[in-house]
């Protein structure tokens, strides 16, 4: 199993960047499909990027894609998400989760989740 911890978020303005990482523990780390969702208050938690345990595919919402990487260093046990042009409606709690198998866009397949990072982009 992997435990992800996230860390990064913090309070920008409009257009800044933003680099989130989640480091998790575990030796199995590079077998797992990594996600990032987000959390805006009264909104369900939303879909906001994938990466395949090798790196090779990464996925994207509609809404991010362009804007937001996804990437992973195996031999670091971490996965980063590098937020560019952030927005006043990227302002959301975000969360690493880890699946084993195949992407998928939906949070009820991903097994281990962190704790978040609040992430707040002021206009």
């Amino acid at each position: 199993q992997v435990q992800p911890v996230e860390s990064g978020g913090g309070l920008v303005q409009a257009g800044d960047s933003l680099r989130l990482s989640c480091a998790a523990s575990g030796r199995t780390f590079s077998s797992y499909t990594m996600g990032w969702f987000r959390q805006a208050p009264g909104k369900e938690r939303e879909f906001v990027a994938a990466i395949t345990w090798s790196g090779g595919s990464t996925y994207y919402a509609d809404s991010v894609k362009g804007r937001f990487t996804i990437s992973r260093d195996n031999a670091k046990n971490t996965v980063y998400l590098q937020m560019n042009s952030l927005k006043p409606e990227d302002t959301a709690i975000y969360y690493c989760a880890a699946k084993l198998g195949l992407v998928s866009v939906r949070n009820d397949e991903y097994k281990y989740w962190g704790q978040g990072t609040q992430v707040t982009v002021s206009s």
